[in-house]
């Protein structure tokens, strides 16, 4: 997790939901119940865990029968042991007794509750990093000490590898264009770890490695299933009944789901999201900026996506006045930075959720070169009277404003090409009085518009008013 750039906005549920939603994970209520049948006459060896001999009754209390109900008795008494929930009182005796932290789980808040699964998660996390090892025996050297490289295993390799992973899938699942509440089939999950970006057609090499890390992430979402990081649909085992034979590629919806579908929790969303925070990145939720000032509320949602930004405003706005609210907007978005285009169109969106009760407010700048013509344009869509008309060196001020601010928000949209179209066809003498508006963006604005108009005659006139432009600003 070291890239630093920042992730979208994440929406998290409410920490009460997200706790009961932690208390009853299968893993997390299991360690709880071992933790209540623990006593004076548990035994455990001497790395912690259940003694052999008990592993068949803490099954039993787990209501576990089968092959592997002494494997998953075994997890959940580890898991209880990390988090806190039992303590071993004796080293040389071996026993146990219920930690302090087991009364977190009934008695303490909702963040406490999520603490104690965020513990579990690193438990199994931990787990997951850790492949299936054959001939760990046969491995261990002299001061029987694991020889990694032995057994062709790189441990800060794999846990890296699943970091990028849930990194990947927690992108996916936050960004306003991804699958969102959707699962995501686990062969493109895999592709996006392996595949470059500027790759077409991948080759037989990588496609081998596609599907190596497809049999790798099959065996780690099943072991994170249980803590409730994700929810998963198995890669089908009939497809790797044959080793010998390449499974043939899905031709529909129903086949792809047979490669294994994975889709992260509002729980593993939390949980990943500490996670992140505490790598030093930057991965924020809607509602953070709620009880910030306005310069931070319209600066953060800069780099939101629309629903995001809005969400955010509106929590925002919730906590304050209509007039008191519009009158902070306003003084926040004036400026003449690179960021200040990008700023009035977050404040102009954040207004078109207030209600008349901020007339008064945009009133008082309607005179503002800055925010004039954002304040006419919101008084006229709430049929307000004795609305002054703007000036034409108003109006182009405003537009292009409003052009710099599409380019900082979505770059070369098609949305923005076609306004850009659209303002060359309603106005033949655009550019011949574009290069003139005083806005610290007209050249970049003019050179973008060259870039983006499909006629290659007023692409040119757009790239020559972009250099009288900045020609002006030299002089």
């Amino acid at each position: 997790m070291s890239d630093s750039s920042p992730l979208p906005p994440v929406r998290l549920h409410p920490e009460a939901e997200l706790a009961r939603d932690a208390l009853s994970t299968p893993l997390l209520s299991r360690a709880a119940r071992l933790a209540r049948w623990a006593g004076p006459d548990t035994r455990v060896d001497a790395g912690g865990g259940l003694v052999d001999e008990q592993l068949p009754e803490a099954a039993e209390v787990l209501g576990l029968d089968g092959e592997d109900a002494a494997a998953y008795a075994s997890e959940a008494w580890r898991v209880a042991l990390d988090t806190g929930l039992v303590e071993i009182v004796d080293e040389d005796e071996g026993t146990v007794a219920t930690g302090e932290d087991l009364a977190l789980l009934t008695a303490g808040s909702p963040h406490d509750v999520l603490a104690v699964w965020q513990g579990a998660l690193e438990t199994v996390l931990a787990d997951a990093s850790v492949p299936d090892l054959e001939g760990l025996e046969d491995a261990l050297d002299e001061a029987g000490e694991v020889d990694f490289a032995q057994l062709e295993w790189d441990p800060a390799g794999e846990a890296e590898f699943l970091d990028g992973v849930l990194r990947n899938l927690y992108l996916l699942t936050v960004s306003e264009d991804g699958p969102g509440d959707s699962p995501v089939p686990l062969p493109a999950l895999a592709a996006s770890m392996i595949v470059p970006s500027d790759m077409g057609e991948p080759t037989n090499d990588v496609l081998e490695q596609v599907s190596d890390a497809m049999m790798r992430l099959d065996d780690q979402f099943r072991l994170l299933a249980p803590v409730g990081l994700v929810e998963y649909q198995p890669v089908d085992e009939a497809l790797m009944a044959d080793a010998d034979e390449e499974p043939a590629a899905p031709v529909d919806d129903v086949d792809v789901a047979r490669y294994g579908m994975v889709r992260m929790t509002p729980l593993g969303l939390y949980g990943l999201r500490a996670r992140l925070l505490e790598a030093g990145l930057a991965a924020p939720a809607v509602g953070d900026l709620a009880d910030k000032g306005a310069d931070a509320l319209l600066d953060g949602t800069a780099a939101f996506g629309q629903s995001a930004a809005q969400a955010e405003t509106e929590q925002w706005l919730a906590r304050r006045e209509p007039l008191a609210a519009a009158r902070e907007l306003l003084a926040a978005a004036r400026g003449a930075d690179a960021g200040a285009p990008l700023r009035r169109l977050r404040c102009q969106q954040a207004l078109s959720l207030v209600g008349t009760e901020a007339e008064p407010a945009l009133r008082d700048v309607l005179d503002d070169p800055e925010l004039g013509g954002l304040a006419r344009v919101w008084l006229t869509e709430r049929g307000a009277t004795e609305v002054p008309a703007p000036s034409e060196a108003m109006i182009f001020w405003l537009t292009i404003d409003t052009i710099a601010a599409q380019l900082a928000a979505e770059g070369n949209s098609e949305e923005l090409r076609a306004l850009v179209q659209g303002l060359a066809a309603q106005h033949g003498g655009f550019f011949a009085a574009a290069w003139r508006v005083d806005h610290p963006a007209t050249a970049d604005v003019l050179e973008a518009m060259g870039r983006l108009h499909p006629d290659k005659r007023i692409a040119k006139e757009a790239r020559k008013a972009a250099f009288k432009a900045r020609s002006q600003q030299g002089d």
